[in-house]
């Protein structure tokens, strides 16, 4: 069966109910409106094709997960899988991060995890990243008091840039793994392997994980 063209993908993008293009309205409301229930809702940024929304989405049918992406391309694939392992509590949101507090309320928000996203490794490209000064105060803005931030990363950049910005503000790191295969135990990240975290392995490189919160 030939592929399907960008043309058809945008349009069935366009047309899937569990993907919101560019659309923030349902902001406050998703439990609401949307989920139809009173879980949990945990946030994925820059998912890709949203490795970790599907598998924790399965794993735990008590909370609800949405992943957020700006590539179409990648949405359309995920939100696909969702739709043929009829997959409930999951949507998808095709947008910059940048508007994330368009589509949550403060406190909306449980956990958020950024899983393996570009460092954006340029000095001039520092707030690109997303764990900069100019996020974080983002991700506080929807989450609830109690909220955590999970990063997994291959990059040492990231993830020493992660924590020096974090001793810049109020917060508290949780867990700090240098080397997560190296741990004997790491539940937390839930065997859950993303696409590049696969490709990074088979390339020996180091994978990171650090769990934070940003306090009051």
């Amino acid at each position: 069966m030939a592929s399907k063209s960008k043309l058809q993908k945008f349009a069935e993008l366009v047309e899937n109910p569990i993907v919101f293009d560019k659309k923030p309205v349902l902001k406050g409301k998703w439990k609401s409106d949307f989920f139809k229930n009173n879980h949990p809702i945990v946030l994925e940024l820059a998912c890709g094709k949203g490795d970790y929304t599907l598998g924790m989405a399965k794993l735990f049918p008590e909370n609800n997960y949405i992943g957020m992406d700006i590539k179409g391309n990648r949405i359309w694939s995920a939100a696909r899988i969702a739709g043929l392992e009829n997959l409930q509590n999951v949507a998808f949101i095709r947008d910059q991060i940048d508007h994330l507090n368009e589509y949550f309320e403060a406190g909306e928000i449980d956990e958020i995890w950024i899983t393996f996203s570009d460092p954006f490794p340029r000095k001039g490209d520092a707030r690109r990243r997303l764990t900069s000064s100019k996020f974080l105060p983002i991700y506080k803005s929807v989450l609830n008091k109690d909220g955590i931030i999970h990063v997994k990363t291959d990059s040492d950049l990231l993830y020493e840039f992660t924590k020096e910005t974090l001793l810049e503000i109020p917060s508290e790191i949780l867990k700090d793994y240098p080397d997560v295969y190296a741990m004997i135990k790491n539940e937390e990240l839930h065997g859950i392997q993303t696409y590049y975290e696969k490709m990074h392995l088979k390339d020996n490189r180091t994978i990171k994980y650090l769990c934070f919160k940003i306090c009051p």
